[in-house]
C-alpha cells in the first residue's frame, strides 16, 4: 500500500471516538431538548467533573479543600444562574479564586492556576445555562442557539479531525500543539460554516448567514482548544483524564465550546442573537 493511500495512525482509534462521542451525546440530548432543571442539573455533573479534572491537571498533590473550592463555586454560580441571580455570580467566583489562591500559595504550589481555574470552569458554566434557557421544545430560542453552537463545535473538530490527519501539512501552533495543522484548520472552518449552514434552515438568519457567522465561532474554538494545549503542555499532561475513550477528558473534549459559550454571552450583551434564531 502506497504512502498517498495508506490509513492515518491517528484513524486507528476512529470506532472508539464516534462510540464515546455518540453515547455522550445521547446523554446529552434529553437535558438539552427539555432544558430547566435537567439542563441545570446535568451542568452541575459536567460543572463538578471539570473541576475534578483541573484540579489534578494543575495540582501535583492536591488536598481535598482545591477540590472543594472550586466545586462548591461552581455549584453555588450554577445555582445562582438558574434562579435568575446574576449578581451574585461573580462576586461567588471572585471570593472562590482568592480561596484558591491563598489555598494553594500555602502549600508553596502554582497559586495563580488554582485561582485562573475558578474563572474557567465557572463562568463557561454559567454562560451555558443562560444561553440554553428554562423552555423546552425544538423551536425554543435557547435550544436552536446552544445546538447551533455545539454543532458548528462538532463540525469543526471533525472537519479538522480528518482534514488535518489526511493532508496533514505545515502545523498551525507547533510549541502549543504539534497535532493541528493548518489543513486541519482550513478543513475546520468549511466543515463547520457548511454544518452551521444547513442547520440555518431552521433559524430565522438562513443558511448563508448561519454559515458566515459560522467562521467566528471556529475561529474561536480553536483558540479554546490551543488555549488548553498550551496549559497541558505548561503542565506536562497529555490528556485531562481518560472517562471519554478515544478523546481523553472531559476538558479535552470541551475546551473549544468553553471559549465559544463565553464569546456568545459577551456578544449577546452587544448584539441581540436572541433575535437571531
Amino acid at each position: 500500500m502506497t504512502q498517498s493511500t495508506a490509513r492515518p495512525k491517528t484513524w486507528k482509534n476512529l470506532g472508539v471516538r464516534a462510540i464515546s462521542a455518540i453515547v455522550f451525546a445521547l446523554i446529552c440530548f434529553l437535558p438539552l431538548y427539555f432544558g430547566g432543571v435537567l439542563w441545570t442539573v446535568l451542568v452541575i455533573i459536567l460543572g463538578g467533573w471539570l473541576s475534578w479534572e483541573w484540579v489534578k491537571m494543575t495540582d501535583v498533590n492536591p488536598s481535598p479543600f482545591a477540590h472543594a473550592i472550586i466545586m462548591i463555586a461552581v455549584f453555588f454560580v450554577i445555582g445562582y444562574t438558574y434562579l435568575g441571580q446574576y449578581s451574585f455570580v461573580f462576586p461567588v467566583i471572585f471570593t472562590a479564586a482568592l480561596l484558591a489562591f491563598l489555598e494553594r500559595q500555602r502549600r508553596e504550589g502554582e497559586a495563580r492556576w488554582a485561582a485562573f481555574g475558578v474563572f474557567y470552569i465557572a463562568l463557561p458554566c454559567a454562560a451555558i445555562l443562560a444561553l440554553r434557557g428554562g423552555d423546552a421544545g425544538l423551536y425554543d430560542h435557547g435550544f436552536k442557539l446552544m445546538t447551533y453552537l455545539i454543532l458548528v463545535v462538532i463540525g469543526a473538530d471533525v472537519g479538522a479531525y480528518f482534514g488535518g490527519s489526511y493532508f496533514q501539512g505545515p502545523k498551525l501552533a507547533p510549541k502549543l500543539s504539534p497535532k493541528k495543522t493548518w489543513s486541519g484548520f482550513g478543513f475546520g472552518v468549511l466543515s463547520g460554516s457548511i454544518l452551521g449552514a444547513l442547520f440555518g434552515l431552521f433559524l430565522k438568519m438562513g443558511p448563508l448567514q448561519a454559515g458566515l457567522i459560522a467562521v467566528p465561532i471556529v475561529i474561536i474554538s480553536v483558540f479554546g482548544d490551543l488555549l488548553e494545549s498550551m496549559i497541558k503542555r505548561r503542565m506536562d499532561v497529555k490528556d485531562t483524564g481518560d472517562i471519554l475513550p478515544g478523546h481523553g477528558g472531559l476538558l479535552d473534549r470541551l475546551d473549544s465550546l468553553i471559549l465559544v459559550v463565553l464569546a456568545t454571552m459577551l456578544v449577546s450583551h452587544i448584539y441581540p442573537i436572541w433575535d437571531l434564531v
